[in-house]
């Protein structure tokens, strides 16, 4: 079926699975043939940072979730789109959730020095650009129209511009 006879973005993969898999396959990577990438497994440093990703990448999920429920739209993105939210974190960046998903997931890599997550971190940020961004902006380009494309202009996509 294609993305014109359903109401909702054809993405190829759940968002939150993205990251469930990275840390299970680079977990189990990690344990089993570790890379020395990064040597200092536990440093202070490494802790500090990695918790802090980690935390901006929390609120910037919760945000997004909460923006999300604000406008009465779905979450979801195998539901479809109600409305496009553009106030709270939306105003900065039009991907909070998937930005908080990378960060969360770099706070991870540097905490733990985990060499294949950080590895699959970066091949997972292009699976969500490829995969599931794109697409999505398609679909509410379609859905929206003139709407969604002036928000899209006015809006990076990730915080920052090109």
């Amino acid at each position: 079926m294609t993305e014109e006879g359903r109401d909702r973005p054809d993405i190829i993969i759940f968002p939150p699975l993205v990251p469930l898999a990275v840390l299970v396959v680079g977990g189990l990577l990690d344990w089993l043939a570790p890379l020395p990438i990064l040597n200092r497994a536990g440093s202070v440093f490494g802790i500090i940072v990695g918790a802090l990703l980690f935390g901006i990448g929390v609120a910037l999920v919760v945000s997004g979730d909460r923006a999300f429920k604000r406008v009465g739209t779905n979450v979801n993105p195998l539901r479809p789109s109600l409305a496009v939210a553009t106030g709270g974190i939306f105003a900065h960046m039009r991907n909070p959730m998937y930005v908080g998903m990378i960060a969360g997931l770099l706070g991870i890599v540097l905490a733990f020095s985990l060499e294949w997550t950080l590895v699959l971190t970066i091949v997972a940020a292009f699976v969500l650009h490829y995969g599931v961004v794109l697409r999505e902006e398609r679909y509410l380009e379609r859905k929206f129209g003139d709407d969604y494309r002036r928000y899209k202009d006015s809006v990076p996509r990730y915080g920052w511009r090109r």
